[in-house]
This record gives structure tokens, C-alpha cells and sequence, in this order.
């Protein structure tokens, strides 16, 4: 879908309150990186509940990283919502964000709390997905393809043209699919995996949610995505399966933070506190738009979604690879040895 690719800039009001209330409760910038459907109900909800108008601004987390170093000297966004957790560290490791704690910290699952403690007090988590493929059932069964279980399948000849992921530069989704093959196979063989990977590869798409959607509607016969976007677009009726790798899997904590130098800071605190609620984390689900497992301990897991705690996840270093000198060194090889590679 278009809005996956470029990004979208949204000023969220609703006419129920009036311009008035809006005006006296003031507005907050807001930087969203899941997908646009929950930005914008989460947008919307909040405006609702607290008369704070809602600037949004839709892009990846990579994008929306590369936006925040951009506007270090002049910062145009309040906070940073959503989006994979690697580009948050980032952030607080550069100083992009500010240290906050929120009184709903107590009140978020453990992994949720080690982000907070691993940024320095900087970002919290919001939600959690693991990540694995989403196929086509029915550009399979046509194609008399076998359906992968393995990490090590992706490469095997029979999915040659067939598989879609997105560019780890602009896409978090993408980047943490690096860092766990890194951290399953070791640097060296992950990298050959990667260039054995490649051949398989019919695009790189800009966002991570991009491929499932192409997926879905039969452009591509397989995507490397988060499971909770193969749920998504289950739910709304696409021909799609989830699998999960039998190796194991990486995962991400998808993350909030405040941006250092934003214009609006009790507005941002405000919505931080209000995203860490259960009320709030319902939203994922709302209307079947998002399938992320909340990190609120009263926001129970929305019917549909993959349960992480049934998932083979591995023992992911958040801290080595979000760390924006790792990021870097892994990016710039990958665009050396592989997005460098002929199609």
C-alpha cells in the first residue's frame, strides 16, 4: 500500500470537541512507526480522552530515526511511538531522547521494563512481536511449493523470485532480521546466508509491514515480517499462514521515548503515560488492525495474535545491537555484500 512506503503526515482533531478544547489542553507532535491504522486510532483516542490535539507523522522506525539525527538542532516531534525497539536504544544512546518514568512503568511485563533500564531510562516498551514468514496459501498451492519451516529453507532454489523483505536501512523489521541471523549462525556464515538469501529475493521493500502486504495480495509468494503483521492481514481476509522458524527467532520490543528539545514536553509526557495503559494497548486490536502482544499487564492478548511465549525466541542482545556503532558496521557491510548484489 502507498502509505507503507513514503509515510504519512496526519493532523488528527476531532469535531466532537470542538476547536476550542482542543486549543486549551494544547497539542503534542507525535511520531508514529507502527502501521497507519493504529497510529491514527491512537491518535484519535487520545485527542479524545484529553483534548491534547494529535500532529501525526507516519513513517518505519528507520526512517523515523534518520528524521529525529536530522532535527537534532531544531526537533519538530514531541515523542516517538512505536516502531522497533534497536532504533529507540539509538536514539538514547546519541542523545535524541530524554530520560522520563513513567508512573505506569510499574505496570508494564518485565521485558517492557529491561528497554526502559537498557536506554538509560529513556524508552519503554508497548508491545512485542516475534519475527518469521507469512506465505501465500494459495501462490503455494498453485506453484505446488512446499511450505517452509526453517530458517535454512529460504535459501533453497524452489523459492527463487519468491520471497519479499524489506531494506534494513530504512526498516527496523529488516534490521532485526539481520541481527538474529547474526546472532543464530554467527557473523560470518549469517552473511553467506544473506548473500544465499539474495538470489531468493524478488524486492526490497521500504517499510517491514511492505512485503506481508504484497503478500497478501498475491505480488509476492513469501514475506520475512513480524508475525503480528501476517495477522493482520489475516484477519482481513488475505490468503495468508504464519510460520514460525524452527531455529529460533529474534523479536522486537516496540518502544516509546520522548524527543530531546520537543516544543510540547507535559503534552509528551502525557501521551507516554497514556500509551503505557491497558485502555490504550486495546487499540492494537481494535477493529482487527494490529495483532502486537501488549506490554501492559491488564491488556490481555488480542484473539488472533501469535503468543510469543509459545514462540521459539532467542536470546536477543538488545543493548550490542541496538547500539547505533553495531547498527552501523552490520548496515554497511550488508550494503557491501549483499544489497550491493545483481538482481
Amino acid at each position: 500500500m502507498k502509505q507503507s512506503f513514503k509515510g504519512w503526515a496526519v493532523g488528527v482533531s476531532l469535531a466532537v470537541l470542538g476547536g476550542g478544547a482542543a486549543q486549551a489542553q494544547g497539542q503534542v507532535n507525535v511520531y508514529c512507526s507502527n502501521q497507519i491504522d493504529p497510529c491514527q486510532a491512537a491518535a484519535a483516542e487520545f485527542q479524545k480522552a484529553t483534548g491534547i490535539k494529535v500532529n501525526l507523522t507516519q513513517k518505519s522506525s528507520g526512517e523515523t530515526l534518520a528524521q529525529v539525527r536530522a532535527e537534532k538542532e531544531n526537533p519538530r516531534g514531541d515523542i516517538w511511538y512505536a516502531g522497533t525497539g534497536d532504533p529507540h536504544l539509538i536514539a538514547a544512546e546519541e542523545g535524541l531522547t530524554v530520560p522520563y518514568e513513567s508512573p505506569n512503568l510499574a505496570k508494564v511485563h518485565p521485558w517492557a521494563k529491561r528497554q526502559w533500564d537498557a536506554s538509560g531510562k529513556r524508552s519503554t516498551g508497548v508491545y512485542s512481536g516475534a519475527l518469521g514468514f507469512g506465505v501465500n496459501k494459495e501462490i503455494f498451492a498453485k506453484k505446488n511449493l512446499p511450505l517452509p519451516q526453517c530458517w535454512a529453507d529460504l535459501t533453497k532454489p524452489v523459492y527463487k523470485g519468491e520471497i519479499q523483505m524489506a531494506n534494513p536501512n530504512s526498516s527496523g523489521t529488516a534490521y532485526t532480521m539481520v541481527a538474529t541471523m547474526v546472532q543464530i549462525m554467527g557473523e560470518e556464515k549469517a552473511f553467506d546466508y544473506m548473500k544465499a538469501l539474495h538470489v531468493n529475493i524478488n524486492s526490497y521493500a521500504r517499510s517491514g509491514a511492505g512485503p506481508v502486504k504484497a503478500a497478501g495480495r498475491g505480488e509476492t509468494g513469501m514475506a520475512i515480517v513480524f508475525l503480528h503483521d501476517v495477522a493482520t492481514e489475516m484477519n482481513a481476509g488475505f490468503p495468508l499462514e504464519m510460520v514460525s522458524p524452527c531455529e529460533g527467532t529474534g523479536y522486537e520490543i516496540g518502544s516509546i521515548s520522548m524527543i530531546r528539545g520537543g516544543r510540547n514536553p507535559d503534552q509528551a509526557k502525557k501521551f507516554y503515560d497514556w500509551a503505557l495503559t491497558a485502555d490504550a494497548q486495546k487499540l492494537y486490536y481494535s477493529g482487527g488492525k494490529s495483532f502486537q502482544t501488549p506490554s501492559a499487564t491488564d491488556a490481555p492478548l488480542p484473539p488472533g495474535a501469535p503468543d510469543i511465549t509459545k514462540i521459539k525466541l532467542i536470546e536477543y542482545d538488545f543493548v550490542k545491537y541496538g547500539s547505533a556503532s553495531e547498527r552501523k558496521r552490520l548496515l554497511d557491510r550488508w550494503d557491501r555484500e549483499v544489497g550491493a548484489l545483481p538482481k
